[in-house]
């Protein structure tokens, strides 16, 4: 059991994580730790000893981060119209990439993770399986779609947002193209040449 910090300990701790988090949400996983320190008030050794590693900020910061993931899948299928829920979870996880670079990188997966995190992306990917069967169900997401589709497009989309990319409208012409009744299913490469 880890023995409880000492009040001054604990206020050094908060200043170090809420520097760290708003550094990592304006500028990415990348900042220099000094930064960190640099904006917390603190000296880079104090800094150590709390967070030894880039991982320990990570794991201090991103599990309650990426439990949104889930508040967004509950509202997608609390929606009465699957396609309506599916697009609202679509760009819900994208103005969040947008709105914090750390979590971008996160949901990128630039950096490693830890369990608690790794728990928190096994299930996000679960709820997001709910969200698109659900909304292939009600007939509007073209059936070829997958999870692994939606994996792939977040990575995409992440490096839109990276580069400060128009996101939003390249969100739209990706929905149009995942509508059932709009959507041609896959085609091999050498059909295409």
């Amino acid at each position: 059991m880890d023995k409880p910090l000492r009040a001054d300990a604990a206020r050094n701790r908060g200043r170090l994580l809420d520097a760290a988090a708003a550094l990592f949400a304006e500028r990415g996983m990348d900042v220099p730790m000094e930064h960190i320190a640099k904006r917390a008030g603190l000296s880079i050794g104090t800094l150590y000893a709390h967070f030894p590693t880039r991982q320990a900020f990570f794991d201090a910061i991103f599990p309650d981060r990426l439990a949104e993931l889930d508040r967004l899948a509950e509202r997608a299928l609390a929606e009465p119209d699957p396609w309506a829920g599916f697009v609202a979870f679509l760009e819900g996880i994208f103005a969040l990439q947008a709105g914090d670079r750390g979590l971008n990188d996160a949901i990128a997966r630039r950096f490693p993770t830890g369990p608690e995190v790794e728990a928190n992306c096994v299930r996000g990917v679960g709820r997001a399986d709910e969200v698109i069967e659900r909304a292939k169900a009600g007939g509007r997401l073209r059936p070829d779609f997958s999870v692994a589709d939606l994996t792939t497009l977040t990575w995409a989309m992440s490096q839109v947002i990276r580069e400060s990319g128009p996101w939003r409208r390249l969100l739209a012409l990706v929905v149009d193209g995942l509508r059932a009744e709009g959507g041609q299913p896959e085609r091999s490469t050498q059909t295409m040449a």
